[in-house]
């Protein structure tokens, strides 16, 4: 599984990466995305995260 970081600095809290990988990322009582799982998912993580409007999520 590949790393995932999230800058809570920049996240928006727009809900992109919980909508299009809700097995990773959910929303957090803040409302900033944060990762809720690092194991295996069928999302394209990279793709998620390209999708991210600040550039907020990191996938090493």
């Amino acid at each position: 599984m590949a790393k995932i970081t999230i800058d809570a600095s920049l996240c928006t809290g727009c809900g992109l990466c919980a909508a299009g990988c809700p097995e990773v990322f959910e929303m957090g009582s803040d409302n900033l995305a944060v990762v809720k799982s690092d194991k295996s998912c069928d999302c394209d993580l990279k793709q998620v995260a390209s999708e991210c409007p600040v550039e907020a999520i990191k996938v090493e």
